[in-house]
């Protein structure tokens, strides 16, 4: 939604109206990824993108025809598609992508849903019975729209997901599009490598927190790409932020007198990751000193460390580039190993099923 706002908030301020087109599954390789949307306005502007080439032309005309009148439909596109000679994906895979026009007062709601950075999920019926019916909830339970009774409890395990998906439920096909603010990264120790990371996460849209007792290290000089710096013990810092499942926590200290809190006041938290930079010497002296503390066996195997993936970094940007390359992996699920040996597909995400075929 964040790729189209500006022009939404345009052509509603002009009083017009809007179609939006949504690909709410693919199959195989897509140029695009579940979620991303082209607007048509009522006027023929265009915002966003679905895939490029004919397919977006093709999109852009059912769009049209939403806004004169026609039922929100689900369409789609792909080589192996009746289609396949007029409109196909170049990349061999398939999209469905569903049109509609949304109600004035969702569309309200769904703005505001966005500029608060709220926590929320859309569903909307794309196939089926109660076709087009939408409902809103947020992570607290309000509710605005209509949709089927069995959504709202779906609510909480979607947004730990984190992932647009497309969900089977009583012969109906219902969207499931998530909302809320990017992932945080916190950073303990202000460190060169820090700066890396920092730098690398912000071309994600991720938000940087960087914590550090050391108010010489802790500078916008020597940080400039955090959003947030932090001048605290790692305890403080960590009641501060609070992480939850959409936090990934990195100590680069080097120090037991940082680090020790800092993997233990972290394992404490939802963090979905833990990262600790260090030889495996130093890991395993500090695991010793993590079982002194109280803490269990189990607990520790949450801390990944040495952190990063193994792809021979030397230099702070490498080391930046490999420790995010496991965040990633670790928050989509997946092992961080080479592409070309990966049994699944290449993209993150549930795979939708095959259309049939006539």
């Amino acid at each position: 939604m964040r790729e189209v706002l500006q022009d939404i908030e345009r052509w509603r301020a002009r009083g017009e109206r809007f179609a939006l087109a949504t690909v709410v599954a693919t199959r195989r390789s897509a140029p695009r990824p579940i979620g991303a949307k082209l607007a048509v306005s009522e006027s023929g502007e265009m915002a966003g993108s679905v895939s490029g080439g004919c397919v977006e032309n093709d999109v852009y005309g059912h769009a049209c025809e939403v806004l004169g009148g026609a039922r929100p439909q689900t369409l789609t596109y792909g080589i192996s598609n009746d289609l396949a000679f007029s409109v196909g994906l170049p990349c061999g895979g398939e999209i469905d992508v569903y049109v509609e026009e949304s109600p004035t007062e969702l569309v309200e709601r769904l703005l505001g849903t966005v500029e608060r950075e709220e926590r929320a999920v859309l569903f909307t019926v794309v196939e089926g019975e109660s076709l087009g019916a939408e409902l809103l909830v947020t992570e607290d339970g309000e509710r605005f729209g209509e949709g089927p009774d069995e959504l709202p409890s779906l609510v909480d395990g979607l947004l730990r997901g984190g992932r647009n998906q497309l969900i089977e439920l009583d012969q109906r096909k219902v969207f499931a599009e998530l909302f809320g603010p990017p992932p945080r990264l916190l950073v303990i120790g202000a460190v060169d490598t820090a700066e890396a990371l920092c730098r690398a996460a912000k071309t994600l849209g991720w938000h940087t927190i960087v914590a550090d007792a050391r108010g010489k290290f802790a500078t916008k000089e020597r940080i400039p790409s955090a959003d947030e710096l932090l001048v605290a013990w790692p305890e403080d810092a960590l009641e501060q932020v609070r992480p939850d499942y959409q936090t990934a926590v990195v100590v680069l200290t080097h120090d037991d007198r940082f680090d020790i809190p800092a993997l233990k006041h972290s394992l404490a938290t939802e963090a979905f990751y833990i990262g600790a930079l260090g030889s495996r010497r130093n890991q395993s002296r500090r695991r010793e000193r993590l079982l002194e503390e109280g803490l269990e066996e189990g607990e520790l195997d949450r801390i990944a460390g040495p952190c990063g993936l193994d792809v021979g970094a030397e230099t702070p940007a490498e080391t930046a580039l490999s420790i995010l390359g496991e965040i990633l992996a670790r928050r989509a699920g997946r092992s961080g190993g080479a592409l070309k040996e990966a049994a699944g597909r290449i993209h993150a995400g549930a795979e939708a099923p095959e259309p049939a075929r006539s």
